[in-house]
């Protein structure tokens, strides 16, 4: 629980950097500041559905992963276990804590008996769509990621865990 702020303002960092690429407006600075809060961290850090492996410097989190058990996959071809997050500040990508959250996630899921997962990603995102590909993931179809009203268009990728 002495993380969740920590993660909370890492989630905005790669949140915003990540979509909001052409200007902040009022309807996705609204979204953020209402989904990625201490308190919703704090949450999920309390729930034994929810899992998150930090990646820590010697300053503080760097990257962590979230994975999430009872959330049946939107396409055929996904279990009910989802990697929900999967986030590296910027100025960090490229040094591998990425794939080393990938790879300590996948085995977590494994050591719990979990054979597949799954994951979205927005349809834009290209580097994302790399990086899942290049660790194993297949694409399996698409969903959208709704915010009020409006959808957004997200690949879905699944692979199966070590073991």
């Amino acid at each position: 629980m002495a993380d969740a702020s920590s993660l909370a303002a890492l989630s905005l960092e790669v949140w915003i950097g990540t979509y909001l690429r052409e200007g902040v407006s009022g309807f996705f600075a609204d979204y953020a500041l209402a989904e990625l809060t201490a308190a919703r961290f704090a949450e999920a850090l309390a729930d034994p559905q929810e899992h998150v492996i930090v990646s820590q410097n010697r300053v503080g989190i760097d990257g962590y992963i979230r994975i999430s058990r009872g959330c049946p996959g939107p396409t055929p071809g996904c279990s009910d276990v989802e990697i929900t997050t999967l986030y590296v500040q910027p100025r960090h990508h490229g040094r591998g804590i990425g794939a080393a959250l990938l790879r300590a996630g996948l085995a977590h899921c494994a050591e719990e008996g979990v054979a597949r997962v799954w994951l979205a990603s927005n349809a834009e995102n290209t580097p994302a769509k790399a990086f899942y590909l290049s660790q194993g993931f297949e694409r399996v179809g698409e969903t959208q990621f709704v915010i009020n009203d409006q959808s957004y268009l997200n690949d879905v990728f699944a692979r199966n865990c070590p073991g």
